[in-house]
């Protein structure tokens, strides 16, 4: 049947007027089916448990489930490509974390660009590493470690839980600071690292808080400092590098992403109900077990600090020419 012209039109520009009205109405309504939070790590690590944090929370705000999808390998990396494919429709989300940043510099073939494929929702949590020794390691402190490794350049052996890891280029960034020689040694991942430190085969590991902290307690850990810029409270007696090195800042911190181009309201109403989820007594004190401290940031603030922890591990990498596996 042949259309008048006149009604052709008029459904013609009815037709060309949806993309610019539904997008909005179907963002209003956002979530109507279940949502999946990618994980590049696996089940019951630091990043996957913060997912289901948030992911419970989202669930019970939103009134559908946010399935945390485990994809770990190459350094988060799977994880964060899978994102950048999907639809940016709000249904596929991601944990982001300090290693995508790294990962930016350290991988010279990644598919994707992590700053300007991933729509930054919110930051979530930020948490030090501890600078560990054994404790019949000679130094007893910080200023006695420095000197220890600059008498014995490249004897001290630095454990990590991997090439390009966050404690290996914490290590990284102490040894270019301070200005001393240590041994890398990678192991396959934080449990092996630790129990290198803990039977003596390695000297010092800058071990995440939720690991160490009862290790500390029983006195089978010494604490030389913390990684973050200021003390953490669990440890209120063990400096902060930073009180010698005042460049030295290298956290652990999470946050939610999305697919590049996802509708502005869907950002927002996920960064606020993240936001909301953040000042609850609840998941403040969850939080505090791992460690963690809430990292309550905007799309706009959690976007500069991806922005700016790439550039500083870029340097890092660059300066120690640190190669992937």
């Amino acid at each position: 049947m042949k259309l008048p012209r006149r009604q052709f039109l008029h459904l013609a520009a009815g037709a060309a007027a949806l993309p610019a009205v539904s997008p909005l109405a179907w963002a209003q309504t956002y979530p109507t089916r279940p949502v999946r939070i990618m994980v590049g790590d696996a089940a019951g690590g630091a990043p996957d448990t913060v997912a289901r944090l948030i992911g419970q929370w989202l669930s019970e705000r939103l009134g559908q489930p946010f399935v945390i999808e485990n994809r770990p390998g190459a350094g988060a990396s799977i994880a964060a490509e899978a994102v950048v494919r999907a639809p940016p429709d709000g249904y596929t989300l991601l944990i982001c974390s300090t290693s995508h940043t790294i990962n930016a510099t350290l991988y010279n073939k990644l598919n994707f660009n992590f700053i300007r494929d991933i729509a930054p929702i919110a930051g979530i949590a930020r948490a030090p590493l501890v600078m560990a020794v054994n404790p019949s390691f000679p130094a007893k402190t910080l200023q006695e470690f420095v000197s220890y490794a600059k008498a014995h350049p490249a004897t001290v052996n630095l454990a990590s839980a991997g090439i390009g890891s966050a404690p290996h280029l914490a290590g990284e960034l102490f040894k270019l600071l301070f200005g001393i020689d240590m041994t890398h040694v990678p192991f396959r991942g934080g449990p092996p690292a630790l129990t290198a430190i803990l039977g003596g085969q390695a000297h010092v590991y800058f071990v995440a808080t939720s690991s160490s902290i009862e290790l500390i307690k029983a006195g089978k850990l010494r604490p030389l400092g913390v990684t973050t810029a200021t003390r953490w409270e669990a440890l209120p007696d063990v400096p902060a590098i930073a009180e010698f090195a005042p460049d030295y800042e290298a956290s652990i911190w999470f946050g939610i992403g999305a697919p590049k181009s996802t509708h502005a309201e869907i950002v927002d109403k996920l960064s606020k109900e993240t936001s909301l989820a953040l000042i609850d007594p609840n998941i403040k004190s969850r939080l505090a077990d791992l460690g963690d401290t809430s990292l309550s940031l905007s799309p706009r603030e959690f976007g500069k600090l991806v922005v700016d922890e790439t550039e500083k591990w870029g340097k890092v990498i660059r300066a120690t020419n640190i190669k992937a596996e």
